[in-house]
């Protein structure tokens, strides 16, 4: 993924945290960007880490990751090891209801992160965090498209608005930017919102205003995104990122620009109830 434009990040504003602990290692086969990412959180913020499954077992001989694998037992641990490493190193509590996508490895991944962290809360599943959702519209469609390019050139397909059975990319990055905002926690509280790797790459791609994304932009098992929002109505507010050791900053405005200059209209976004359309 291209460096983002410095109009949009990073953020000079942005403190970082300071660890209860910063001695403690990472927990083994947690991607090197996670720890990065940490180290440069703010404090006392509503945070979402938006984050991909943990290991899963290997895809079937298509090259193609059914919904039914599962988390593998290193997998498992390293979820488990993530959520109590979190709850140790953060000035944030978890105890806080997580969404997942309802696919297992996805909700056994949120419930062995809060395990981790001595807690047990509720998973909600979300429909937006899996497909069809945020990006698929016309599964019929869209699933012969991806069976037939691969996954990096539907995600680029989508990115680039010519794909069919799909929504449009602003459309995807605002429903998903909407649920977030919808869902944040109270100040000082982490939530974990648990997805898959296409669903990730490509509200990314949308984030940043790439167009086109490679094999090294792509996010690793238990990679994520810790995103916050001001404290504004959601149109004016600025939704800011870390991802691989960068703090960005993007206005949804300029987002809901993109979104009404390709022709589309608000009545299909998924936006929060208090956001009034003239």
């Amino acid at each position: 993924m291209s460096k983002h434009p410095d109009s949009f990040g990073p953020n000079p504003k942005a403190k970082p945290i300071r660890a209860h602990n910063p001695s403690v290692p990472a927990p083994a086969h947690l991607p090197d960007s996670m720890v990065s990412s940490v180290s440069l959180l703010p404090t006392d913020k509503r945070l979402i880490l938006f984050t991909r499954h943990s290991l899963r077992e290997r895809s079937d001989g298509n090259g193609f990751a059914s919904y039914q694998l599962p988390l593998t037992p290193k997998g498992r641990v390293l979820a488990k090891s993530w959520g109590h490493w979190l709850s140790g190193n953060l000035p944030y509590s978890l105890d806080v209801d997580s969404i997942s996508s309802p696919i297992g490895r996805c909700i056994d991944t949120a419930q062995l992160m809060q395990e981790g962290a001595g807690l047990q809360r509720h998973i909600v599943h979300q429909s937006l965090l899996v497909e069809p959702g945020s990006l698929v519209t016309e599964p019929d469609i869209a699933n012969a498209v991806f069976k037939e390019i691969g996954v990096l050139n539907f995600i680029n397909r989508f990115l680039q608005g010519s794909l069919e059975g799909t929504k449009n990319a602003y459309q995807g990055g605002l429903d998903i930017l909407s649920l977030f905002y919808q869902h944040q926690p109270q100040q000082g509280q982490l939530m974990l919102a648990v997805s898959h790797d296409t669903l990730l790459s490509a509200f990314l791609a949308v984030m940043l205003d790439v167009a086109e994304i490679d094999w090294n932009d792509w996010p690793k098992m238990m990679e994520g995104v810790f995103l916050w929002f001001d404290d504004k109505p959601f149109r004016e507010t600025n939704a800011y990122f870390v991802w691989r050791g960068e703090v960005y900053i993007r206005p949804v405005s300029t987002l809901l620009e993109g979104y009404f200059a390709a022709g589309f209209h608000s009545s299909k976004l998924l936006l929060p109830p208090e956001v009034k359309w003239n």
